[in-house]
């Protein structure tokens, strides 16, 4: 590989009241001060094409939010406890540290690896890693229109 083979970081991933049954892991690679995310998730909702009164269910949204929890709180609307997305810079959506690709599913598993200067393994520990059921439109502000909380992950040092 072109990072080394030692995580230095990693989330496991877990549904919430909307979707148990989603598993994954991500883990995140330091290479010259660079981040590499390599994730792998499995029980994703089927896609559906959405409407013009109705969100699309996948891809999914996928960001690293500020928030040290997972608790899942309200199950309506879990994981509120992760806060906002990532932003220690201060900038409008689209621009966040936290904001990563969408995860696209095949038969329910997406499986990405991410490049990002903008932040290290280290700087993001003790953080959460949210899977939205609507894709991220990057400019909707502050979150990016991308729906309910799926699924959760605590960013720990391994």
């Amino acid at each position: 590989m072109f990072f080394n083979d030692r995580p230095q970081a990693i989330a496991h991933i877990r549904g919430g009241p909307l979707r148990p049954q989603i598993r994954g892991t991500a883990w995140f690679f330091c290479e010259n001060n660079d981040t590499y995310l390599v994730v792998r998730v499995d029980g994703l909702p089927r896609y559906h094409p959405g409407s013009d009164r109705i969100d699309p269910i996948g891809p999914f949204g996928f960001h690293i939010h500020s928030g040290r929890s997972c608790e899942v709180g309200d199950p309506d609307t879990p994981f509120l406890a992760a806060l906002e997305h990532y932003n220690p810079d201060n900038q409008p959506h689209g621009n966040h540290a936290g904001d990563l690709p969408v995860l696209f599913s095949m038969d329910g598993t997406a499986i990405m690896m991410f490049y990002s200067n903008r932040f290290t393994p280290t700087e993001i520990i003790g953080r959460t890693l949210i899977i939205h059921e609507n894709p991220d439109d990057y400019r909707t502000q502050p979150a990016g229109d991308s729906g309910r909380r799926l699924a959760c992950g605590e960013i720990k040092r391994i």
